[in-house]
């Protein structure tokens, strides 16, 4: 339940965070906004009288404002779900999440149900102004849950756990704790969704396990075992919310994809490339490789995570050349020496774009999935991905 609040702080003043100060100061909450860049000298009389601070996704908890908070903390998806009357839909995991969670929104629309699609890519939870039986798609990310305390969703699906943000977490414990606390809270009448023999999770909902060999009503549109793998998991998610198979048919084979994720950006002269921007880890990078049975030309790199390199790089042995830039370029390539892979260092985007399409022949494909996080030469995988189409674009003429 939502307690009385007089005085807000909202650490962050992005997307989430501005979210978050609408939806306070409709409910008659006065704000205080702090960013998050706040160093040692930040203002602690800040939290003066505050009852609540609201911290956005990117706020580590170190920041000096968090750690000298004696109030409640909350992320913006708590305060959402505290403030909002919608059921909620939430969906977790670190490959593959954006994907499950736009298509379910596809399937609640060719269902004729009301629904809305929010969370850690697109709107804030905070900023969603639908019709109180509307159902939200919401995708959590693990900064968003580690800060969540009576979050419920009515249904919640994992779509896979693998070591990812190590840098934030420090650990891939902690990383899962902060993931799984999307249960915690269920009850009996509540729906969770994970893969087939996941280990146990939190809370007393109802559990539903789903595979890539699961059936479906349809076929999915979209490439590769992993998309199978994100279909089965809405799957049954649309089932446990309700939706009859000729709707989820209809959403899976009709389903586009999302941009940034195994995105067709152009084809020149039979060679395709593809903007998998958003594979910010190894793993992704891993499902992006798996998913094409032709010769490919693999640009990697970007700022560090605190991942190893070797898996992925044993999987690109035998399946084409590696491009690599940004400050993980070292790493990688001794990855690839160790597995044996032929790259080139490149150091920018546009270096190896131009590098990886020389190089390419018809047939073959020039991917972008750089495995790593895209902070050391861009704003975010978006702004990533937007140049590689720009880039593309302009070999095209």
């Amino acid at each position: 339940m939502i307690p009385i609040l007089n005085r807000a702080v909202v650490l962050g003043t992005a997307r989430s965070g501005q979210a978050a100060a609408a939806l306070l100061e409709r409910n008659g909450v006065d704000v205080v906004m702090a960013g998050r860049e706040l160093g040692n000298d930040a203002d602690l009389s800040l939290l003066d009288e505050a009852d609540v601070l609201i911290k956005s996704p990117g706020v580590p908890r170190d920041n000096p404002l968090v750690a000298a908070a004696r109030v409640p903390i909350w992320s913006e998806v708590e305060l959402g779900y505290r403030l909002l009357p919608n059921p909620i839909l939430g969906v977790t995991g670190t490959n593959g999440k954006t994907t499950t969670t736009e298509w379910l929104g596809a399937m609640f629309h060719a269902a004729g149900r009301p629904a809305a699609v929010a969370g850690n890519v697109g709107h804030a939870l905070s900023a969603v102004q639908a019709p109180p039986d509307a159902w939200v798609v919401c995708e959590l990310s693990s900064f968003q849950l580690e800060d969540v305390h009576e979050f419920r969703p009515r249904d919640a699906v994992l779509v896979n756990l693998e070591p990812d943000h190590l840098d934030r977490h420090g650990s891939f414990e902690a990383y899962r704790e902060a993931k799984l606390r999307i249960f915690e809270n269920q009850t009996e009448e509540d729906t969770a969704v994970v893969p087939v023999g996941f280990g146990p999770i939190p809370g007393a909902a109802r559990r539903v396990e789903f595979s890539a060999d699961d059936e479906v009503p349809a076929e999915p549109g979209l490439p590769g075992r992993h998309n199978r793998e994100n279909a089965a998991a809405a799957t049954a998610a649309a089932r446990a919310a309700g939706l009859q198979d000729e709707a989820i048919a209809e959403a899976l084979r009709s389903f586009p994809g999302v941009v940034h994720r195994l995105e067709l950006v152009a084809e020149i002269d039979r060679v395709r490339f593809v903007n998998d921007s958003k594979a910010t880890n190894t793993a992704a990078a891993r499902r992006a490789l798996a998913a094409f049975d032709v010769p490919l030309h693999v640009i990697l790199g970007g700022s560090r995570k605190g991942e190893s390199f070797d898996e992925l790089a044993g999987d690109l042995f035998g399946r084409g050349d590696a491009y690599l830039i940004g400050e993980t370029a070292d790493e990688i390539a001794g990855a690839l020496d160790r597995a044996d892979v032929r790259y080139e260092r490149c150091g920018d985007l546009p270096t190896a774009v131009a590098a990886a399409a020389a190089a390419a022949s018809p047939g073959e494909i020039v991917l972008l999935s750089p495995a790593c996080a895209s902070y050391d030469q861009f704003e975010d995988f978006e702004h990533r991905g937007e140049e590689f189409r720009r880039l593309v674009q302009n070999l095209s003429g």
